[in-house]
C-alpha cells in the first residue's frame, strides 16, 4: 500500500479566471457550443470554441485575489426583524465560495479569425 501512495503525484489545484470580454464583443458565442482549452502550462494557451473559433490567451497577474461565488440553491434569507418592513430593500440570497484565483487568462481572437455566430 505504501508503494501505491508513493506513486501518486501530489497535485495542487490552481484556478484561473477566463476573461472573454474582448472576444464576446466580436463574436456571438452560444452557451451550448463545445470548447477545448489546450496548452494551459504554456505562455499562450489556446481556446477552441466549436469548429471555427480559435482564441489565443495570455496570463495576467491579478492585483489581489479574485473570489468567485455562486448563489446557493434554496430560498432567500429573511432579513433581520428591523428590516422586515422595508419594502425598498431587495431580499438577500445565500452565496457560497466556489474558488479563488490569482491569475487571469485573457483571450483574444487569433490573427486572421473572423467573428462567427458560435454555432
Amino acid at each position: 500500500m505504501d508503494v501505491e501512495k508513493s506513486k501518486q503525484v501530489d497535485c495542487e489545484e490552481e484556478y484561473v479566471l477566463l476573461d472573454l470580454d474582448d472576444v464576446c464583443m466580436q463574436a456571438d458565442i452560444a452557451a451550448s457550443v463545445p470548447y477545448v482549452i489546450s496548452g494551459l502550462n504554456t505562455l499562450n494557451p489556446t481556446l477552441t470554441i466549436g469548429d471555427r473559433l480559435k482564441l489565443i490567451g495570455e496570463y495576467e497577474e491579478t492585483v489581489g485575489t479574485c473570489y468567485m461565488f455562486s448563489e446557493c440553491d434554496g430560498e432567500t434569507v429573511e432579513k433581520n426583524k428591523e428590516h422586515k418592513g422595508d419594502s425598498n430593500q431587495a431580499p438577500s440570497k445565500q452565496i457560497r465560495h466556489v474558488a479563488t484565483a490569482h491569475k487571469v487568462l485573457k483571450f483574444r481572437l487569433e490573427a486572421g479569425e473572423n467573428s462567427t455566430d458560435g454555432q
